[in-house]
């Protein structure tokens, strides 16, 4: 591994003056994929910034009227504890359990997990189900984006130079909304999803208000599926509405063949886990 100098600031304002010095720098906030990665010379780095000791990336803030922000550096094993994130958002703090091993919970991140852009990404699915923005600073400012629109390609995300992410925040869930993560991996644990599917439904009166389905392992990025989810809208939840939001899932993959899996059973699963997830989720 090429050696590196390393930076741990402490405000907001030092880590931007920091980035925007060296906009080449390498930023950590739990180290899972990065130090991975410097270490196999996938990438390299002269300095490391550890976003870890600001209080911004580190907080998760409840409030019951908005929402849920979370800290880009925030570890995993945080999220599974809190009180508020347990009850309102149980499938984040679900997936967040799924993100490696109980060793790896204790540093790795969300932050981390949507920077990294891996098309498997266990966490992206479900926060572009939850409605997830990514809050992005930089020399420009601060600006908002869709979590949908932050992976641009595998391992690549739309940060500019001199930008890094703060949070993320969920918009308060309404009456009648449930998400559901589900995924299919060769082992329980530690492992790599063949496929993962995020989906959210909101149910008024007896019909589906509001629906949305990501997929992952199957595109380059983690895809929104927009037309699958508009598909239920003013519908009933019925299995003939759920199949056919979830053919329409199937039809968005963009799934290759590798040692895990051939694409034509990646886009099979696409059906059956999109079907199960909306079944899971309006049966709540």
């Amino acid at each position: 591994m090429k050696s590196f100098d390393y930076a741990a600031p402490r405000t907001l304002d030092e880590a931007l003056s920091l980035v925007a010095q060296n906009p080449q720098a390498q930023v950590l906030a739990g180290g899972t994929d990065l130090l991975v990665q410097l270490k196999n010379g996938r990438r390299e780095t002269d300095l490391v910034i550890d976003l870890k000791r600001i209080a911004e990336l580190k907080t998760i803030a409840f409030d019951p009227k908005k929402g849920l922000t979370v800290g880009a550096a925030v570890p995993c094993a945080q999220l599974c504890a809190h009180a508020d994130l347990r009850q309102h958002y149980p499938s984040l703090a679900e997936v967040a359990g799924l993100i490696g091993g109980t060793a790896i919970q204790g540093r790795a991140s969300l932050g981390g997990n949507l920077c990294n852009a891996a098309p498997s990404a266990d966490s992206v699915p479900l926060m572009i189900a939850l409605a997830a923005q990514a809050r992005v600073a930089g020399p420009q400012g601060i600006r908002d984006v869709p979590v949908e629109d932050f992976c641009v390609a595998p391992g690549k995300n739309l940060l500019a130079p001199g930008e890094f992410l703060v949070n993320i925040f969920f918009p308060i869930p309404a009456a009648g909304f449930h998400a559901q993560y589900l995924r299919f991996t060769p082992r329980n644990e530690m492992d790599i999803a063949v496929v993962g599917v995020g989906v959210s439904t909101r149910v008024e009166n007896g019909k589906i208000t509001a629906a949305r389905i990501a997929l992952a392992s199957v595109a380059p990025t983690p895809l929104f599926v927009k037309e699958a989810g508009d598909s239920l809208i003013g519908q009933a939840p019925t299995p003939e509405a759920i199949a056919q939001a979830a053919s329409l899932a199937q039809a968005a993959a963009k799934p290759i063949s590798d040692m895990r899996a051939p694409a034509d059973y990646r886009r099979h699963l696409c059906g059956v886990l999109t079907r199960r997830a909306l079944t899971a989720a309006l049966a709540q």
